[in-house]
């Protein structure tokens, strides 16, 4: 990848949720860094997937602020707002009926207002950054669904983000698949783009996040260095969940 990377830092600020009666998020903080990358675990049900989709303004929070690099964008254009922060989903959500090429240039174009020439040229360029240069023409059912997770990464870094988001995105994998799309990831974080990422890969988050929160019942329990959550965690809920994930 020669690209060059620039990124911001965001900022979740006493964030709720409710769907009806039940408490989905209730306040949560969190903060990333530029260039930094935060790993997001925790049982199924603690709210990670709410929150992540509270960054892209996917789920509108009941309350609290959202920051990209200090500045508070919960009022703001909601497809401006995603041009600034990309999202892979734990399924693919390519258009099958379109070819690979189509599925990254139809943003570019729709979006960010792109001829089709300079959309394709876009498209090509990130698809060889996920190794993927030779399968513009395909549709997604030809292809691995760790090679149309690729895609979909491409996808987001077409639109040239700030920040990077992504949901459980090797879940859906075959376990022979799931390195190449987590290698990808990796790299991403080693060039500086600000990485927030919802993960069961509990080897995954320990090598590559500069820090891990841990979310249970809707709120961040404990928020700290890999090796500090990992090693020695503080919470009897974190020492649970461990026991029974690693």
């Amino acid at each position: 990848m020669t690209t060059a990377i620039h990124s911001a830092s965001v900022e979740l600020r006493d964030i709720h949720v409710s769907f009806g009666t039940l408490e989905v998020l209730r306040g949560v903080d969190l903060k990333v860094e530029q260039g930094k990358t935060t790993c997001v675990i925790g049982p199924s049900g603690s709210g990670k997937s709410t929150l992540l989709r509270c960054v892209n303004r996917l789920q509108e929070p009941d309350s609290g602020d959202l920051l990209l690099d200090g500045e508070s964008v919960i009022q703001s254009d909601p497809d401006k707002l995603r041009q600034r922060v990309g999202m892979v989903f734990q399924h693919f959500n390519l258009f099958g009926h379109r070819t690979v090429l189509d599925n990254i240039t139809l943003p570019l174009r729709s979006v960010k207002g792109l001829d089709k020439e300079e959309a394709a040229e876009i498209a090509r360029a990130r698809l060889a950054d996920v190794g993927l240069a030779d399968k513009a023409p395909y549709r997604p059912a030809a292809l691995s669904g760790g090679q149309q997770q690729r895609v979909a990464i491409a996808r987001a870094l077409a639109m040239d983000p700030d920040v990077m988001l992504f949901d459980e995105a090797t879940s859906a994998l075959d376990p022979e698949l799931v390195k190449g799309v987590l290698d990808l990831m990796a790299g991403l974080a080693e060039r500086g783009l600000t990485l927030l990422v919802v993960t069961h890969e509990m080897g995954f988050a320990r090598s590559v996040a500069d820090e891990v929160a841990f979310m249970d019942r809707g709120k961040v329990v404990e928020l700290g260095k890999p090796e500090a959550l990992f090693d020695d965690p503080q919470s009897p809920r974190l020492q649970r969940f461990l026991s029974q994930v690693l």
